[in-house]
């Protein structure tokens, strides 16, 4: 069973300017329900720092001069993810953070949240899919890169670096991982 009784997987994407929320900004978050990745979330923000690493803007496309015009301010793009979050979970449940290199992703959410809306939705939960692959697989750490993940469940296919198209791809790696682990049925889910 994907989403249990009382969890919602909420499958989450970010690109950067750089590799850490204190020296370089959230420029963009995309969100998907793992167990229904047509309800989506995506939202460009506003830079709140001007350093950035070249290669970070390289890979995701983002244009900090574009963002700082039509970009929303963190603290109202924050808001509407938590929103968001919350229209797509019932009552009874909580969301869980799920993420391609949590640790990654979820620095910036949680720094993002918490000092510009006072408090992270997702509480202190993030799954790594990283770390579940290997639980699954019985691979080794290095063996856990997206290359090999995606040769097993994405038919190949490489992340985009928009954070939206990776949040559905990271939901789908979920959605098979756990098929493989015999905890869901894809074909009810479908």
């Amino acid at each position: 069973m994907l989403t249990k009784e009382f969890e919602a997987y909420i499958s989450v994407d970010v690109e950067t300017a750089g590799p850490n929320p204190s020296q370089y900004s959230l420029l963009s978050i995309g969100a998907c329900m793992v167990c229904d990745p047509e309800r989506t979330f995506y939202v460009e923000l506003q830079p709140d720092k001007d350093d950035f690493l070249p290669s970070a803007l390289t890979i995701s496309g983002l244009s900090l001069g574009e963002l700082a015009e039509h970009g929303l301010p963190p603290a109202e793009a924050m808001a509407r993810f938590e929103i968001w979050a919350k229209e797509q979970v019932p009552e009874m449940q909580r969301p869980i953070f799920v993420a391609f290199n949590a640790p990654f992703d979820w620095m910036f959410v949680n720094d993002y949240f918490h000092r510009y809306i006072g408090h992270n939705p997702f509480g202190h939960t993030a799954i790594d899919l990283k770390a579940f692959y290997m639980g699954v697989t019985g691979v080794s750490w290095e063996e856990t890169t997206m290359h090999h993940v995606a040769a097993r469940y994405l038919d190949g296919r490489k992340l985009t670096h928009h954070a939206l198209h990776d949040a559905l791809d990271q939901a789908e790696i979920l959605r098979e991982m756990l098929a493989e682990a015999g905890h869901f049925d894809n074909e009810k889910a479908s």
